[in-house]
């Protein structure tokens, strides 16, 4: 009988400490997670475009990170088209030093434009892809900078320039 308990009194304190170390490797886990993302309202003259692209990034170390980001944007031009674009993206940061920043981000959206018919255009449903390769200037959690789109197609982005200027927030 008093093996059974000194057993079960063993088996309940590796349980204990083994659920210890998993919860303090899972709290290790988040404490170098951040969060960002974008927010984007364009309105007028029949116009709307809003947009919602949140985003994590994992810290490795001061200067490497690397996350994920979702994208989704609806435009719509009254009486000319509607177009829905969603997709995802992988980015890494690179701190050169504290207050330069280089990225690598590698985007794919689906966009989907439906024109309106008395204009006679056909649908379009595509996938675009993008490269950017950005510089831009850290002050804490906001990064300003620019990047250039290296997989530019005039025909198929759904960016007016291979040139973006980007506002960063993580925290």
């Amino acid at each position: 009988m008093i093996n059974k308990k000194i057993f079960l009194i063993i088996l309940v304190v590796l349980f204990s400490l083994n659920n210890l170390t998993a919860q303090r490797e899972t709290s290790y886990f988040w404490s170098h997670v951040r969060f960002g993302g974008g927010i984007g309202l364009n309105f007028g003259n029949d116009f709307f475009s809003g947009t919602l692209a949140p985003s994590a990034i994992y810290q490795f170390d001061k200067t490497f990170a690397l996350g994920l980001g979702l994208n989704g944007t609806f435009n719509s031009q009254k009486r000319v088209y509607k177009s829905t674009i969603l997709g995802g993206s992988l980015i890494g940061l690179f701190n050169v030093i504290n207050e330069i920043q280089l990225s690598a981000e590698y985007e794919q959206l689906n966009v989907s434009r439906r024109y309106n018919t008395n204009l006679d255009i056909p649908n379009d449903n595509y996938w675009s892809p993008a490269l950017f390769l950005g510089a831009g200037y850290r002050n804490g959690n906001i990064t300003f900078g620019v990047r250039y789109d290296v997989l530019y197609d005039e025909s198929k982005s759904i960016y007016i320039d291979p040139w973006a200027p980007f506002v960063r927030f993580y925290f």
